[in-house]
């Protein structure tokens, strides 16, 4: 049993998705279960469709959520023949589960509507890239994923329920490969015992395909890219990233927590725990090696870097002059859990903490409100966090050459910088 992730740059375009079944094919001897992410910059079209309808504007939600369902009905008309009338009315099924939402006013959290239209992304996508598979010759069964992830309703980081779940995995999927090599499904997405769509996080279809894997007891996980491999820098920033062959378990937890985007940082620990190794290898050419993710430590490694825009460092302060110590920074951290944010980097001195963050509006505004009962609050906006593993002085004076340092951390391994 192998685990397959094509993300959405693999689905970007009609001859992406035609290059679906070509990779398939040399694997026509395996149970293979698929997990799809939604077509290119989908995910971002729909975030405008909840914007436009948590502020009210109705018709605006209509008019962009229209130019998504156009994008996939045209798509399925360039790759569908034979299985376009079935495609259609799946596809107008969840077009209407969207638009029924639409037409209602928001009368719940922002989170909550979030999920509700964004997941309609992955199901139009594997919708028709099932029907794709099909015409090509690749016999194959869809599956809706959150007949089977059953999770909380922390909506946009919601919380997998292991033991509902992996009984539906050893109930619903495992008995499919009876009949079929190839199960289609979603990533990102799952429901609640309500019944309600969430999702578990931005980039969280490589972390479905993890928990299947898991789940499944794979032998491995495939990741498929637009890039040879792992990189120890993002190539659309750096053109001189350097390819990576090898990583341990570890070293990936570490980039994931500091934000590099290649892995979603909670798609190692279902593999590690298990043992089964991370392929991520190229989707344009799937005869180059790829990098291997295992719990081999690789050595020798290179300076890794990771760059994150658009941070808001808050400046906290005690209201009395008092020490912070542990009572100030205790309220802080379960302001943290109630708010679900993660800090990318903070210090504390004797009366004051500093946070950085990355900068999202509702959870920024929600915490300094509630921070201001504790401390004097002010934001600092449109920083930039450079991050350096296995650092050189050579490349940390190069990425910050012209810029003002704002805040520091360094230990012999990392070094983070915060700056203008």
């Amino acid at each position: 049993m192998k685990i397959f992730k094509f993300g959405g740059a693999s689905a970007s375009s009609v001859q992406r998705i035609q290059n679906i079944p070509v990779i398939l094919q040399n694997y026509s001897h395996d149970n293979i279960l698929v997990v799809i992410s939604a077509m290119g910059k989908t995910t971002n079209a729909l975030e405008k469709v909840v914007e436009a309808f948590y502020a009210g504007h109705k018709e605006e939600a209509l008019k962009l959520f229209q130019q998504v369902k156009d994008n996939h009905l045209t798509t399925a008309k360039y790759l569908l023949v034979n299985n376009y009338l079935a495609a259609e009315a799946q596809l107008k099924d969840f077009f209407t589960e969207v638009e029924w939402l639409l037409h209602d006013k928001p009368v719940r959290d922002y989170d909550y509507y979030y999920d509700q239209v964004v997941c309609v992304g992955e199901l139009l996508s594997t919708s028709i890239i099932s029907a794709y598979l099909a015409e090509s010759g690749i016999d194959n069964q869809w599956v809706d994923v959150r007949d089977i992830f059953r999770t909380d309703d922390n909506f946009r980081d919601a919380a997998i329920d292991w033991n509902h779940t992996q009984d539906r995995v050893t109930t619903e999927i495992l008995p499919l490969f009876k009949d079929t090599r190839f199960v289609i499904t979603q990533g990102f997405i799952g429901s609640t015992s309500e019944n309600e769509s969430t999702t578990l996080g931005r980039e969280g279809s490589d972390y479905t395909a993890a928990v299947f894997a898991n789940m499944m007891n794979a032998e491995s996980l495939t990741i498929w890219k637009d890039v040879e491999g792992v990189m120890n820098g993002d190539p659309k920033l750096f053109s001189d990233a350097q390819f990576i062959s090898d990583l341990g378990y570890d070293e990936v937890i570490e980039m994931a927590y500091y934000g590099a985007q290649v892995i979603h940082p909670k798609t190692i620990k279902p593999l590690q725990n298990k043992g089964i190794p991370l392929y991520v290898k190229c989707f344009l050419d799937a005869k180059l090696p790829g990098t291997v993710i295992s719990n081999k430590t690789a050595k020798g490694l290179p300076p890794i870097i990771v760059l994150k825009q658009e941070q808001v460092l808050v400046h906290l302060h005690s209201k009395d002059f008092s020490f912070v110590g542990e009572k100030g920074a205790a309220g802080l951290y379960q302001l943290f859990s109630e708010l679900h944010v993660k800090p990318n980097l903070m210090q504390t001195g004797a009366v004051s903490l500093q946070v950085c963050l990355d900068d999202r509006k509702d959870k920024i505004e929600k915490l300094a409100l509630a921070a201001a009962d504790l401390f004097d609050v002010q934001l600092e906006k449109g920083l930039t966090l450079l991050t350096i593993r296995h650092y050189n002085q050579k490349v940390l004076d190069k990425l910050t050459e012209g810029r003002k340092e704002v805040l520091r951390q360094q230990t012999p391994e990392t070094v983070q910088v915060l700056m203008r």
